[in-house]
């Protein structure tokens, strides 16, 4: 989305306030300046000493689990560092055999045992849309090379990605080089066009899909691409319950892969290990980036079953990697961040933590004539704000109220992660590190219920 300013967070230093002429790209209101971050809070500076702390409710993008500056994963990267800066990717080091280990003992299901790692969630989602594409060709299948996605998504950032994502603001300026993807529409239980959370509202998203399956022809699709749960696309919008089950026999029934984008999900945001966890699937090729390395390092992955691997394989086909993807120091880091988050038991208390703040989300905004639904799981949490919330009616785009509402909170000292597609918007993200506590809970709730009323206010 846009950039977020507070008077608040104004800069006395004139030697520091002046914006650099190459940071960043595009310049946008005021530049906020982070200094150092500890735990769940960012060290903003505004002239003290230690600068204005900032509570990251939206985990940066949401992406920091374990909090900022664990020691010892700083450790594991510089020990990392010494022992083997670099070596290209498809090769072993210590360092990546060790980070294998840790995924396949711990965190990956039983048949997904083949590892891509990649430079972060674009690459992995776009190098496991290749790896779909490849396997149907290498099956005798070259004319099954459409993918599918949603109408309310996103993917990632390269030219592939942002083409097939279901993301309008991110589209602009960019239409004459995307190609065109069939889409379905995203199960969207508060706006299903049969009425809000209608009973009939899974019959009608299934059969959209069969409807886009009929029209495109199975014989042309090679995979869907879909998030379990939207991440800050829609902001947490979780499909109904028995959705994914019969959208799962669908494809199976139609011969299309399923690839499940974790990316935003993965490695415990929503209390599992995954999001498909929470409905009872199994993707063919599943996506993790983000929350893999917890922040401390670019990294993401493909995991994939054996027998696509091996047919690729069997056709001499390559699975290119980009040339810092799977940096021996970034597979570092992220073992170590997996093994807190294992040793820490921090998915239990993700799903504790998350049912508290979501209850007391819904006790102070739960009645606000401008809160449409709280929705999500654990902690990747959003709020859609409306002008009217009977009618779902939004505030005009113009209105800009996601910045708003965002920018009013970074002046309370509460940063949290805008969300939205510019069709759908004003949507509010919480995507917290996973250590938070009770002060943190108040802090977030607190401060959004005031930038939701102050800037709602007609």
């Amino acid at each position: 989305m846009g950039t977020f300013v507070s008077d608040d967070l104004a800069m006395t230093d004139n030697k520091t306030s002046t914006r650099p002429d190459t940071w960043p790209f595009l310049h946008s209101g005021r530049l906020q300046r982070v200094m150092h971050a500890e735990g769940a809070y960012l060290y903003m500076q505004d002239g003290s000493k230690n600068g204005h702390r900032m509570l990251d409710a939206g985990g940066g993008a949401i992406i920091v689990n374990i909090g900022h500056g664990r020691q010892e994963v700083a450790q594991a990267i510089y020990d990392a560092t010494l022992n083997c800066t670099y070596a290209l990717p498809p090769w072993l080091t210590p360092e990546r055999e060790a980070l294998a280990e840790e995924l396949q003992q711990h965190w990956l299901p039983k048949n997904l045992n083949r590892v891509h790692l990649t430079s972060g969630g674009s690459d992995a989602n776009e190098a496991a849309i290749k790896i779909a594409v490849q396997y149907q060709v290498a099956r005798g299948k070259p004319e099954k090379h459409q993918i599918i996605s949603r109408n309310l998504s996103y993917h990632g950032a390269t030219i592939t990605t942002t083409a097939i994502s279901g993301h309008a603001v991110r589209k602009r300026g960019l239409e004459p080089i995307l190609n065109t993807y069939p889409t379905i529409e995203t199960p969207y239980p508060l706006r299903c066009p049969l009425g809000p959370n209608h009973s009939g509202a899974t019959d009608y998203y299934i059969e959209d899909l069969e409807q886009t399956i009929a029209r495109v022809g199975a014989e042309n699709i090679a995979a869907l691409i879909a998030e379990p749960l939207n991440g800050s696309s829609g902001g947490g919008i979780t499909p109904p319950p028995d959705y994914w089950s019969r959208a799962q026999q669908v494809l199976w029934d139609n011969d299309i892969l399923l690839i499940m984008d974790e990316v935003m999900t993965g490695f415990g945001r929503t209390g599992e290990k995954f999001g498909y966890e929470l409905y009872g699937v199994m993707p063919d090729l599943l996506v993790g980036g983000k929350g893999l390395a917890g922040g401390y390092a670019a990294l993401g992955g493909v995991y994939s079953t054996d027998a696509i691997a091996e047919l690729i394989t069997e056709s001499s086909y390559d699975v290119m990697f980009h040339t810092l993807a799977a940096l021996p120091q970034s597979c570092a880091a992220a073992t170590k961040v997996l093994q807190i988050i294992r040793e820490e038991q921090m998915l239990s208390r993700v799903k504790s933590v998350g049912k508290q703040l979501m209850d007391r989300l819904n006790d102070a905004l739960g009645q606000s004539p401008h809160v449409a639904e709280i929705r999500g799981e654990g902690l990747l949490i959003g709020i859609e704000v409306v002008r009217d919330r009977e009618t779902l009616e939004p505030f005009p785009e113009q209105d800009n109220m996601t910045n708003k509402i965002v920018g009013h909170a970074l002046g309370n000292g509460v940063s949290f992660y805008p969300g939205g597609t510019g069709d759908i918007r004003d949507i509010i993200c919480i995507g917290a590190p996973f250590i938070i506590g009770d002060e943190e809970i108040d802090k977030m709730v607190t401060t959004l219920k005031l930038a939701i009323t102050e800037c709602t206010r007609q």
